[in-house]
């Protein structure tokens, strides 16, 4: 499994069309191969938390490569306060549900 978190803060009142962007494209990127889960947070003061998993890294490369990906740069980088975080694991399911 592949996972990627990404943080990002934008001015509180930019957040709401930060997050409206990323539910719309919600339903898309959940529908990408290899898309296990997509989740997307506020967080206090005007950040967004971003968690992806996928089956692999090359699952998440398509997404990468996507024209979903591309609306979000588009739409959302604009409204960032500062670059980005970006954190990405492998991981192995231990237990699951």
């Amino acid at each position: 499994m592949f996972i990627a978190i990404v943080d990002f803060t934008t001015a509180v009142a930019d957040r709401p069309a930060a997050l409206a962007h990323l539910d719309a494209e919600r339903e898309r990127v959940r529908a990408m191969e290899g898309n296990l889960a997509f989740r997307v947070c506020a967080v206090e003061g005007g950040g967004v938390a971003v968690v992806h998993e996928w089956e692999d890294e090359g699952a998440f490369a398509g997404y990468l490569g996507s024209e979903s990906f591309a609306r979000f740069g588009e739409a959302v980088r604009p409204l960032m306060v500062g670059a980005p975080v970006s954190r990405r694991f492998r991981a192995e399911l231990v237990t699951g549900s």
